[in-house]
C-alpha cells in the first residue's frame, strides 16, 4: 500500500504562551496519518519556551528550535524548513488552529485537482477571538458554510496583486515550489504576500470550499501592525509591503497587471498617510510617478 505523502507543519511562536498548546494539539489531532511537526520559537519574551518544553515532555520526538535572538518570521521559517522532510508545507502561527480534517482535505486537493502545475491549495478560515468565540469568516458563506462569492483558482496572479485572493493562513504549499523559489524573502518582515505573488506568477492555485483553519484575532497580531499610527513596528511591516510591490512590478508582464498593482499602490498611499508615515508616502508617490512616466 502506497504511503501517504508527508506534510510538515512548521509552527512559529513569538509570545504565544497563552495559545501555543492548543495550536500544537490541533496539529496532533489531524485525521491525516503522516504529519511532521516542527516548532520554532523566535526568542519570545514571555514564557512560551517554558510552556512548549513542558508540552514536549509528552512528545519528545518533536523538533523544537529556539532562537537565541529574534530573527523574524521569514528567517525563522526558512531555518526550520532546512530541518523538514515533508512533501508539502504548512506555515502555522502558534495562536491559530488547524481543524481536524484540514491536512487531509489539502492533500486530497493536490491529488484530485484538474489544474496542472499546481503550487498551492487554500481554503476558507473562521476568525476567532482570544476566548475562542467566533468572529467572522474570511470569505463570506451561506447557511451551509459554502462561499457565496467568486473564488480565485488557477492563474490568480491578478487577484493576488490587488489582495483579493490572499488567504495564506489556510494554505499548503508543495515543497518543490518552496525550494524553487528559494523560500521566503528574508529581507521582509512578513512572508505571505511576497510568496503568493512569486508563486502565482508561475504556478496555479486550487481552492477548497471548506473551513480549514481557525485564525485568532489578537491585539498584538501582525494584522494590526499595518494600521498603527506613529509606530516603529508599523513602519517596518509597511516598508516591507513597499519592497514587495517594487518586486512585483518587475514580475509584471502586461499593462493590465500594472493597473492591478496600481490599485494596491493607491491603497498603500492612503494607509501611509493615515499612519503619518510620510517617508513611505513619498516613496509610493515617486514609484507611481515613475510607473506613469514609463507607460
Amino acid at each position: 500500500m502506497q504511503k501517504s505523502p508527508m506534510v510538515t507543519v512548521i509552527c512559529l511562536c513569538y509570545n504565544h504562551a497563552e495559545f501555543v498548546v492548543e495550536t500544537l494539539n490541533s496539529v496532533l489531532n489531524q485525521s491525516y496519518p503522516n504529519v511532521e511537526l516542527i516548532i520554532a520559537d523566535d526568542c519570545s519574551t514571555d514564557n512560551s519556551v517554558e510552556v512548549i518544553e513542558n508540552w514536549l515532555l509528552n512528545h519528545p520526538e518533536i523538533l523544537f528550535i529556539k532562537n537565541e535572538k529574534n530573527l523574524g518570521n521569514t528567517k525563522t521559517f526558512n531555518k526550520a524548513f532546512r530541518h523538514s522532510k515533508g512533501d508539502y508545507l504548512i506555515d502555522l502561527a502558534a495562536d491559530d488552529l488547524l481543524l481536524s480534517e484540514c491536512i487531509s482535505k489539502q492533500v486530497n486537493a493536490f491529488e484530485v485537482s484538474d489544474l496542472d502545475n499546481l503550487g498551492i491549495v487554500y481554503g476558507n478560515v473562521a476568525n476567532i477571538l482570544e476566548d475562542n468565540s467566533f468572529d467572522s469568516y474570511y470569505f463570506p458563506v451561506d447557511e451551509t458554510k459554502k462561499v457565496t462569492g467568486k473564488i480565485a483558482r488557477g492563474d490568480i496572479y491578478l487577484e493576488v496583486l490587488t489582495g483579493e485572493a490572499l488567504c495564506s493562513v489556510s494554505s499548503m504549499v508543495k515543497r518543490s515550489v518552496f525550494e524553487k523559489l528559494g523560500g521566503y524573502d528574508e529581507n521582509l518582515a512578513y512572508e505571505d504576500l511576497d510568496f503568493w505573488i512569486r508563486t502565482s506568477r508561475t504556478y496555479n492555485f486550487e481552492f477548497i470550499d471548506d473551513i480549514l483553519v481557525q485564525k485568532r484575532i489578537v491585539k498584538t497580531s501582525l494584522t494590526h501592525d499595518f494600521h498603527r499610527k506613529n509606530s516603529k513596528r508599523s513602519r517596518i511591516v509597511n516598508y516591507s509591503t513597499y519592497l514587495i510591490i517594487k518586486k512585483a512590478y518587475q514580475l509584471n508582464k502586461t499593462k493590465e497587471e500594472d493597473l492591478a498593482l496600481g490599485k494596491r499602490v493607491n491603497y498603500e498611499l492612503l494607509l501611509a498617510l493615515k499612519n503619518n508615515d510620510f517617508l513611505l508616502l513619498s516613496k509610493y508617490i515617486l514609484l507611481k510617478i515613475k510607473k506613469i512616466a514609463l507607460n
